[in-house]
């Protein structure tokens, strides 16, 4: 191989993994310690008796459609999506969740590849609250499912 000929390669390499989807975001994990990974019926179930739901997408998202009778905490993220985030550069208003840190909580988001609900369950867990549902597969597949939406 000519050394004029390694650059080209690296490039070519580059734009691969950036076009075969390597280089993006990895999905959230599939479970969070201190949470109840939750389907969308289960979300329903746990509404139905009370539970708060909250919608930790920012408030654009929010406007154009959530699950009927969820509340916007929306979760402003800088940190890198990666398990071990760092909270500090980010913003969530925790004093919008209910008083009650024993209260069932559920929070979602965008889906899988969508990191403000894990990251907004991760921190309400360290503020102290117990009853945390996650709901990983968030409002498009509320949607998908036909299930109630404002």
């Amino acid at each position: 191989m000519r050394l004029n000929s390694i650059p080209k390669l690296a490039v070519a390499l580059v734009v691969g993994l950036l076009i075969s989807g390597v280089a993006k975001a990895a999905d959230t994990p599939a479970t969070l310690a201190g949470t109840k990974l939750v389907s969308a019926a289960d979300v329903a179930k746990v509404q139905s008796s009370g539970a708060v739901v909250i919608d930790s997408r920012v408030a654009a998202e929010y406007a154009e459609g959530h699950i009927k009778g969820a509340i916007n905490v929306p979760y402003r993220e800088k940190s890198a999506k990666v398990v071990n985030f760092d909270a500090g550069q980010d913003e969530f208003n925790l004093a919008k969740l209910p008083p009650d840190k024993a209260a069932a909580i559920v929070i979602y988001c965008n889906g899988a590849e969508c990191w403000k609900s894990f990251k907004a369950s991760t921190v309400a867990i360290k503020g102290g609250y117990t009853n945390i549902h996650w709901y990983r597969e968030g409002f498009p597949d509320w949607k998908s499912k036909g299930l109630p939406a404002e």
